[in-house]
């Protein structure tokens, strides 16, 4: 199980559609206030569908709080990053990791990717654009840390039906 992070989400259907991610790879996702939106919104339920319920998101009320909780694993935190040149597929992942993605319009704050300046890896893209959508950034992410370690999983088998 990996773990995902969310610092200062503000969209509700990115948010949603990685808690659906995070249950059908068995992810445990985090977010720290503030967020922008509620947790409740139905929004946020439609884009994870009817997985939302089976999801447990842990809340965070800040990310002092988060960092008191898990600073101790800081040797195991990735922060996914567009100031940085090294390739998401280059950093070795393993199972508890924390897979930790900023704000859609902002990023991560600089102080926090400092606490493990080594671990900050981007997603490669063309010269033309900036970034990438969130979602789609905490997928592609979170599926090599997951094919790095696949055997480590207990997964469905995949059965080819026609």
């Amino acid at each position: 199980m990996f773990n995902i992070v969310l610092v200062n989400p503000k969209i509700h259907t990115n948010t949603g559609s990685i808690g659906r991610m995070c249950v059908n790879s068995g992810a445990k996702l985090h977010l720290i206030k503030p967020l922008g939106f509620e947790i409740d919104d139905k929004h946020l339920r439609r884009a994870g569908l009817d997985y939302w319920a089976s999801l447990e998101p842990i809340i965070w009320e800040s990310l002092e709080d988060f960092l008191e909780a898990n600073l101790e694993f800081k040797d195991r935190f990735f922060f996914a990053t567009t100031k940085c040149n090294k390739l998401y597929f280059d950093a070795k992942f393993a199972p508890g990791d924390y897979l930790i993605f900023g704000a859609e319009d902002c990023g991560l704050p600089i102080e926090l990717m400092k606490l493990n300046k080594n671990n900050c890896i981007t997603i490669p893209m063309t010269k033309q654009g900036r970034s990438l959508n969130l979602a789609t950034s905490v997928g592609i992410i979170t599926y090599e840390a997951i094919r790095q370690n696949v055997d480590k999983f207990d997964f469905r088998d995949s059965v080819c039906e026609f």
